[in-house]
């Protein structure tokens, strides 16, 4: 979809009735032919705007109050684009071409113009005029349709190659540089040394992710190697607190902790030794839930429990549905339970959102 303009131009007149809308633009503006494309039909040219046919569009964008440029702007065009038909735009060049003869203040303007072009100021011109611009959607639709899938697959694959050429050569002079022959040997011996990715990256010279992003394509098996080592060093910092505890893996205490026991990801990490974040991670690695509060949720749950039994009935939201069905009031089903009104009210509403929710 186009860029949405900094100043809408104002609405013009009413768009045809017999006209389909195609869609509408961010600020609420119907359109009628298709984003990025002219519709031409014969010497007649269709206004985005409302639809109708027109021997010249840009002429015509007065009466909805738009110029050109926010016209090709809006709807996706190049703003070189003639918006009227080839008919009108042969008077146009046959007109012009009388006034060359006839205006010397046009052919002194268009003498200057062709030394530009010669000397190459009007495409460099252009080029800075269109630096940071987004490219319009009809030039977008040309190169999705100016080349066959297969030239575009041939494409792809040079450009593919000649990143790979340069990432290989980048790789290259690191090892070098660090007095190996070649960046999956590097890698290798650092990560037997105990080092991360980030840490070999960053040693080298690099962004810290660079080998983390690149290392599979520059050497298959020394990222299979860093992968397995990714999940095996953050697990060796919990043996300490394993052993201590009594548990054997990582994966038996964190479901021991959070999901039987329902300790919250702060508590174990309190127990641990560790911080929050290493907790979440771990339970993350682990494939483990990670439940926000377990340990409030727990008692809330357990007290939801207590309470429904002591009033025989197979749960809190149960006896309030019912006792609302007698038509008690909120006051009278609180003394009853000898819960806040609050409390019963918030059990009411969860059940009334999950229904709501499956319906």
């Amino acid at each position: 979809m186009s860029a949405v303009l900094a100043e809408p131009p104002p609405a013009g007149r009413a768009p045809s009735r017999g006209a389909p809308v195609v869609g509408v633009l961010p600020d609420g503006t119907a359109y009628f032919a298709p984003i990025g494309e002219v519709l031409v039909d014969g010497s007649r040219v269709t206004c985005h705007l409302c639809g109708r046919s027109f021997r010249s569009v840009a002429a015509h964008l007065a009466s909805h109050g738009w110029t050109k440029q926010q016209y090709c702007e809006a709807f996706g065009l190049e703003r070189g684009q003639p918006l009227e038909g080839d008919e009108t735009r042969k008077l146009r060049s046959a007109a012009f071409s009388a006034r060359l003869v006839f205006e010397p203040a046009l052919r002194t303007g268009s003498a200057a113009g062709r030394d530009r072009a010669r000397a190459g100021q009007l495409a460099r011109d252009a080029a800075e005029a269109a630096r940071g611009r987004p490219f319009p959607e009809q030039r977008r639709q040309r190169s999705r349709t100016g080349m066959s899938a297969s030239a575009r697959d041939r494409v792809a694959r040079a450009n593919r190659e000649r990143a790979d050429g340069r990432l290989a050569e980048q790789a290259a002079v690191v090892a070098r540089r660090a007095g190996y022959p070649d960046i999956g040997q590097l890698v290798l011996d650092k990560l037997a040394a105990g080092q991360s990715l980030a840490t070999i990256s960053l040693g080298c010279g690099l962004s810290r992710d660079w080998l983390s992003r690149h290392l599979a394509r520059l050497d298959s098996a020394a990222a299979a190697t860093a992968s397995a080592r990714a999940t095996e060093l953050p697990d060796a910092r919990w043996s300490p607190v394993l052993a201590r505890l009594g548990f054997q893996d990582i994966a038996s205490y964190l479901r021991e902790r959070h999901h039987v026991q329902h300790l919250s990801v702060n508590a174990i990490a309190r127990e641990a030794g560790v911080s929050f974040h290493v907790v979440k991670a771990a339970l993350r690695r682990h494939g483990l839930d990670t439940t926000p509060h377990a340990a409030k949720r727990h008692a809330a749950e357990q007290r939801s429990c207590e309470v429904a039994a002591s009033l025989g009935v197979g749960s809190v939201a149960e006896f309030v549905e019912h006792a609302r069905a007698q038509g008690r009031t909120w006051r009278q089903i609180a003394a009853e339970s000898g819960q806040p009104q609050t409390w019963l009210r918030r059990h009411a509403a969860g059940v009334q959102a999950d229904r709501g929710a499956r319906g």
